[in-house]
């Protein structure tokens, strides 16, 4: 059948030229950009999820620039403290040369006192020099502000916070008191009353050392207080006449918590437990203290005095409880919880180490946490699990310490810690303290760099290369499959156009029917 005015093997052609056309145009296309979807008709499911994964990468490639920002700021407050750590230490080699009176002086220690005046001048200069950018780390500009401080919280410190409100309320639960070791010593009078010519001797022991001591026959029970106390600092010990008997001398640790121990053996009682002064024999010895009440003995006795050659011994008690439900590390008074949320340290007053319930009024919290900390985000996406916050608190010399110890800056000319004329026990305790500080800031920070920054940076850059490898399976074009795509495009496209050459000319035949 022949037909002049309606070419159908031409138009059919022309279709499947334009077809190849488009396939060869899309080859050239993939194989020039790399990629495979270019727009959304390409593929749109595949453009959606690639977008999304580009997205997800950028902010992970942005999380890890975050992460390198945070361990350039941790490297510049740690030199600051490493510098404040060394001058701690020569500050305690100054303190023990002082020490030595008898062979210094008094030029020689004002000439000490000088070098400390120098030293902690310069720990305030590095206090307030310690910048990144302008912003200051070390003077407590990266410390956490807080409000509405219980009297029952004595000293706190606070190493991260994360909370998404305005403020955060630190809840402290006591469900574990504090206590001290301690037992009684029932001396069946005032005095010293022995049936022997020999004197009552006793080895009082504790967490520093031991001590024995001698006591004749006639010596007083305050005389006895009085002698224990003189080795405080050697044993650990302190002594006290009983506020409910007269006739009872009660030892305690000079310090809280389960580290703390105190005891007693007897190696002479002198006959103390023969029946005198009508007070039966049975009676006299060692008396643990109640449970319940640390100032009350328990009714039954431990050990009289003849058979306490066998150390009598108690052990102190550390404060337990949780903070914002978390189990708390108690160390003595002070309790510690270290979380993801919430890492803080807290010391407690003594009453309020010892007192079951809630350290707060009514619903109240021991403080709140309203703001401040050096925060980061190590997250691709902003929000409150990826913030990572880091509290640095000052060190200048009026900061370093306790309220229970002292501050540095006690160790100033004039001042109650002088090297000249000061306590210098007070001295070495306070310098002892702010080294422990000095160097749990820096374990801190150094913890942060390990493993939070440099574990969130190495995960990072593992999701960026994931993210990348899945984004390019879906996006980018496959150029050994697009090349032979495009020699099939570009045969089919040849073959096509001769074709339509050959169906244009086919309506000649029809003239040959004219003749």
């Amino acid at each position: 059948m022949s037909r002049i005015n309606t070419n159908v093997q031409s138009m059919i052609t022309q279709r499947v030229l334009a077809t190849n056309n488009a396939n060869l145009s899309q080859s050239l296309e993939r194989l020039s950009t790399g990629l495979r979807v270019n727009r959304g008709k390409d593929d749109p499911a595949g453009l959606i999820a690639s977008e999304n994964l580009r997205n997800e990468q950028r902010g992970l490639s942005a999380a890890v620039s975050n992460a390198e920002r945070a361990d350039q700021v941790a490297n510049v407050a740690e030199s600051g403290l490493a510098e404040v750590s060394g001058l701690l230490s020569e500050l305690q080699g100054l303190v023990t040369t002082t020490a030595n009176r008898a062979g210094l002086s008094n030029e020689e220690r004002q000439a000490n006192q000088l070098v400390v005046d120098s030293i902690l001048q310069t720990i305030d200069r590095v206090s307030s020099s310690t910048n990144f950018q302008g912003i200051k780390l070390l003077n407590g500009n990266m410390d956490y502000k807080t409000s509405s401080l219980n009297s029952g919280v004595s000293d706190f410190r606070i190493g991260s916070a994360k909370f998404s409100g305005a403020t955060l309320g630190v809840d402290v639960l006591i469900t574990q008191s504090a206590q001290q070791g301690g037992m009684f010593l029932s001396m069946g009078g005032t005095t010293l009353n022995l049936n022997t010519a020999s004197s009552f001797v006793i080895e009082i022991s504790g967490s520093k050392g031991s001590r024995e001591l001698s006591f004749a026959s006639g010596t007083s029970l305050a005389t006895m207080v009085s002698t224990v106390n003189r080795f405080t600092d050697v044993t650990g010990v302190t002594a006290s006449l009983s506020s409910i008997s007269s006739t009872r001398v009660s030892l305690a640790t000079s310090e809280f918590g389960s580290a703390e121990f105190a005891s007693v053996r007897v190696i002479n009682s002198a006959g103390l437990n023969s029946t005198n002064n009508g007070v039966a024999a049975a009676t006299r010895g060692v008396y643990s203290k109640a449970a319940s009440a640390f100032n009350t003995a328990n009714t039954t006795i431990a050990s009289t005095f003849v058979n306490a050659s066998n150390a009598v011994r108690d052990l102190g008690q550390d404060v337990g409880g949780t903070i914002n439900g978390m189990t708390m590390t108690g160390r003595g008074k002070v309790a510690k919880v270290n979380g993801d949320v919430l890492d803080a340290e807290l010391t407690l007053s003594t009453s309020r180490a010892q007192t079951m319930g809630h350290v707060g009024t009514g619903t109240n919290s021991a403080f709140y946490i309203t703001g401040g900390g050096a925060e980061f985000h190590l997250e691709g996406r902003v929000s409150l699990n990826g913030k990572a916050s880091l509290g640095l608190q000052s060190i200048s010399v009026s900061k370093l310490g306790n309220s229970t110890a002292g501050f540095l800056k006690t160790l100033g000319n004039g001042q109650a810690n002088n090297l000249v004329n000061g306590n210098q026990d007070s001295a070495q305790k306070i310098i002892a303290e702010a080294i422990s500080q000095v160097s749990s800031a820096r374990g801190r920070v150094g913890t942060f760099q390990r493993n939070v920054v440099g574990g969130t940076i190495r995960n990072l850059n593992v999701a960026i290369e994931n993210t990348a490898a899945a984004a390019s399976i879906i996006r980018d074009a496959d150029f050994a499959s697009e090349t032979a795509a495009l020699t099939r495009s570009q045969i089919l496209v040849s073959a096509s156009t001769n074709i339509l050459s050959l169906a244009n000319q086919a309506p000649n035949s029809a003239l040959q029917l004219l003749g």
